[in-house]
């Protein structure tokens, strides 16, 4: 089950957390995955990391910006040089924002909309053409969030962009059903990545354990996702298993947006 096997897989902000996950998940499954991130000795280090645990890696490091354009389009061709195709597509990238509608500034919104918004377009739109151009299709799967299903206090901003996703997730999954590309979301609740613990640290020193704790017992099972656990969902979603699954938001949130 799950053999990705001579599949080609490009994940983005594949440097860490989720999206190293990601990428270690989809190597020992046997893909070739190409790491995008915004900082390319990040995306070096990560497919360093890979080869040393999985000498038979295949995966190969490049700089993306996912808010720009010309940047996107550039590591998408370096993915599909000498003949290879885009099977699969896995985008991760995002930045997050807190604050209510009262504290949002423009220049929030501004910056969350270019790389969680604009950014995720930017990947679907070069990925789809490229799996579309030989009529094989592919898999996709957008990281959206909890924050796509229910209201989040003081995410405002980051809330607004990841019903984006989920809309667009949509929509993909839509018009190209036919076509043989499938699209779904994830919509993690509390990951614990280095971005937690970085988060911790600047707003809460001295309290970081104190408030580790009360942020994983908002979730009903007590505790934070890790990283290793959306990567095992995504695994299955862009696999032959999930082959009927598109336009499906899945939550991975220990609860917390049932009960």
């Amino acid at each position: 089950m799950f053999d990705l096997n001579a599949k080609t897989a490009v994940v983005t902000g594949a440097a860490s957390g989720i999206g190293y996950a990601v990428a270690e998940a989809l190597v020992n499954a046997g893909a070739t995955v190409h790491v995008l991130d915004i900082a390319m000795d990040a995306a070096a280090a990560a497919v360093a990391r890979l080869k040393a645990k999985y000498p038979q890696a295949q995966a190969f490091s490049h700089v993306c910006n996912v808010a720009d354009e010309s940047s996107v389009e550039a590591a998408f061709d370096a993915a599909c040089a000498k003949g290879a195709r885009i099977d699969i597509l896995v985008c991760n990238a995002g930045i997050s924002a807190v604050g209510d509608v009262i504290k949002c500034t423009a220049e929030d919104m501004d910056r969350v909309y270019q790389v969680n918004v604009k950014g995720v377009f930017f990947c679907l739109q070069s990925g789809c053409k490229r799996m579309l151009a030989d009529g094989k299709g592919g898999r996709i799967v957008n990281l959206a969030s909890i924050a796509s299903l229910i209201g989040l206090a003081d995410r405002f901003a980051y809330g607004m962009t990841k019903g984006a996703v989920l809309a667009m997730t949509r929509a993909v999954a839509a018009d190209y059903a036919k076509r043989n590309i499938r699209c779904n979301c994830v919509c993690p609740g509390r990951i614990h990545t280095p971005f937690v613990d970085g988060y911790l640290k600047k707003h809460f020193a001295g309290r970081e354990a104190e408030v580790f704790q009360k942020l994983s017992e908002w979730h009903p099972m007590g505790r934070m996702g890790q990283p290793e656990e959306v990567a095992a969902l995504i695994l299955y979603l862009v696999s032959d298993e999930a082959g009927f699954v598109t336009g499906a938001a899945y939550p991975i949130d220990g609860g917390r947006s049932s009960l």
